[in-house]
């Protein structure tokens, strides 16, 4: 039975008693991490979110106590009193924290029992991620874990202070907006009140931080919770966190500037890792053209070629066909794999690249011997001329692929880093920072038949290039900027339009209506009219940021309550189905056949 906690206080966190505390009485409360019987002694672990102390019962000091303890099993929470003591020479544990001192204990209440848990909390623990997630209270028990959120709980504080400093404003946003889809789907909210009209929950603060630079406060920051209904992924959430800036009287570099300084302060202050500015920039196009990604991972090589000129005459047609159509062959060399890749192998990855829609990957392998897919249907001087462009030699293996270039920038820009992967190359303590810079401002949605902004429509397109969003907007690059580690975008953001006459010109470039724009954006557009200084700002992933940091595979095991890959939480089982009152206050009426997911019919 429970007993009370009433006339105890905690005296401080299990790992934080120490040498200093001997002689003192002491009481430790927690949960029971590991109970050890050795006959007329009791040791028990006693677990906090900060670590374990050892906690002894002695039999022939306090028999009752003994047989009281003697039925305590793991997870129960007790709260111990006793004197801290010196272990014995031979006892002392150097691999914890507490290792050289126990509390004797003279008193100990059961504050809580505990059924026997559905998994072991434990840091390397087997269980599926399914039964964890159901359990995630029990999950978020395992030390792993805790030291996850605690360590994202320095990261928010840290952000905080380092943007005080440089003297932003942490100022809050609604949670209730505007619903402006132009992007991923929002939720909606209904409103009670103004039956059949809704909210929106934010994407992104973006307007509103835009709208705080109007109204003088020239440096902002929040972290902030965004919400985007998206299709389906599988590291995604439909909740997450931002660091979320905007800054006035600002161009890119000043922008960059202070958030290579937040970077360095972050992994400084949290990993003791000196990082070295300025990071290196990339404009987009070098990007494609050298990684085929526009968040290139540059802890390896093995960078793209393109072998077009040399094969747009071939007699191959799969490499001159793409080129004739438009598209191009480019190619990398994985250098050294030849010992470890075997036909088989290569075959495996033939098949991954499907999956980014290239129909084959051709393929040279320079082992005692070369062998090839391809170079057969080629001359002895296109193929010498590969092996030059390409700087091969034995050991290598080339990878091909020919089709459009947005099939050959995806199925090789992945490829590149699923050979490193298999090849054990991606070391998580090696980070390599970059700014890509330079996007499109549009990119052409084959899905709407129009152009659409690539980041958002309020970004600024270069001074350069304005004069060709009527005529070739394809053409336009944005001020935009993304932060990449690794392979992942931590962030991105741009410079944004502040004049009404250029936002007007980017609403109708992208297929708006002048009626359109007013009706959605008119709040903004309108208050351009009453001075607005220039800005600009970005935004960061949290979970993202902090998944890097931990050595986290997903951003699910640095979120305390995440959900899974179809937006549901298995712990709270949501979402549900609502009362039939609940729907008629809000004037919502399910249509027949619309029956919620586990609901009666």
């Amino acid at each position: 039975m429970a007993e009370s906690f009433h006339g105890l206080h905690r005296t401080r966190y299990c790992a934080e008693f120490g040498v200093d505390n001997l002689g003192q009485t002491v009481t430790a409360c927690g949960f029971v991490d590991n109970l050890r019987n050795l006959g007329g002694l009791l040791f028990i672990s006693l677990r906090d979110r900060t670590g374990v102390v050892q906690c002894t019962v002695e039999q022939s000091q306090h028999p009752a106590l003994y047989e009281k303890c003697s039925g305590v099993h793991g997870e129960y929470v007790l709260a111990v009193t006793g004197e801290v003591c010196r272990r014995s020479a031979e006892a002392v544990n150097p691999k914890m924290k507490t290792g050289e001192i126990e509390i004797i204990a003279s008193d100990v209440r059961i504050l809580s029992e505990a059924k026997t848990t559905p998994f072991e909390i434990v840091d390397h623990c087997n269980t599926n991620e399914e039964l964890r997630l159901k359990y995630r209270y029990l999950d978020l028990r395992r030390p792993v874990m805790q030291q996850g959120i605690v360590l994202r709980s320095l990261a928010a504080k840290l952000t905080r202070d380092y943007f005080y400093s440089q003297g932003f404003l942490e100022i809050e946003t609604p949670m209730l907006t505007k619903s402006t889809p132009e992007g991923a789907r929002d939720y909606l909210v209904p409103s009670r009140v103004h039956k059949g009209s809704f909210y929106a929950l934010p994407q992104s603060p973006q307007q509103y931080k835009q709208l705080l630079m109007l109204a003088g406060f020239d440096r902002y920051m929040q972290l902030v919770r965004c919400f985007r209904d998206e299709d389906l992924r599988a590291d995604r959430q439909p909740e997450f966190t931002q660091i979320d800036l905007e800054m006035s009287f600002v161009d890119i570099d000043d922008v960059i500037s202070v958030n290579e300084g937040f970077l360095k302060t972050v992994w400084r202050e949290l990993l003791g890792i000196e990082l070295e500015t300025p990071f290196l920039r990339l404009p987009y196009r070098e990007a494609m053209d050298r990684f085929g990604s526009d968040k290139p991972d540059l802890r390896f090589g093995f960078e793209l070629r393109n072998l077009s000129d040399i094969v747009k005459n071939s007699g191959f047609k799969v490499f001159s066909g793409a080129v004739e159509a438009g598209g191009s062959v480019r190619a990398i060399n994985v250098k050294g794999a030849a010992a470890k890749f075997s036909r088989k192998e290569i075959d495996s990855l033939g098949e991954y690249v499907k999956t980014y829609r290239a129909k084959g990957l051709a393929w040279i392998k320079w082992g005692d011997e070369m062998t090839s897919s391809f170079t057969k249907f080629l001359t002895e001087e296109e193929t010498a001329a590969i092996l030059r462009a390409m700087e091969a030699e034995q050991g290598d293996v080339i990878f091909v692929v020919a089709d459009r270039d947005r099939v050959v920038f995806d199925a090789l820009g992945a490829l590149r880093c699923e050979c490193a992967r298999r090849l054990d190359l991606l070391k998580k303590d090696d980070f390599k920072f970059l700014w890509v810079t330079e996007f499109p401002l549009f990119e052409y949605s084959e899905e709407e038949d129009r152009f659409v902004a690539m980041h958002h429509p309020f970004t600024s397109p270069m001074e350069e290039d304005i004069d060709m969003l009527e005529s070739a907007p394809e053409k336009v690059r944005a001020k935009a900027y993304d932060i990449v580690l690794n392979g992942t975008e931590l962030g991105g953001g741009s410079i944004r339009i502040f004049q009404t006459d250029l936002q007007e010109r980017m609403f109708k470039a992208l297929g708006f209506t002048r009626e359109q724009a007013y009706h959605q954006f008119g709040h903004l557009l309108n208050a351009f009219q009453y001075g607005t200084p220039p800005h600009g700002g970005m935004a960061y992933g949290f979970d993202r940021l902090m998944m890097l940091l931990t050595g986290k595979d997903s951003i699910r095991d640095v979120i305390p309550f995440p959900k899974v890959q179809n937006a549901a939480e298995l712990m709270t089982s949501c979402p549900s189905d609502v009362s039939e009152q609940q729907l008629e206050e809000l004037g919502i009426m399910l249509r027949p056949g619309v029956v919620p997911e586990g609901g009666e019919p």
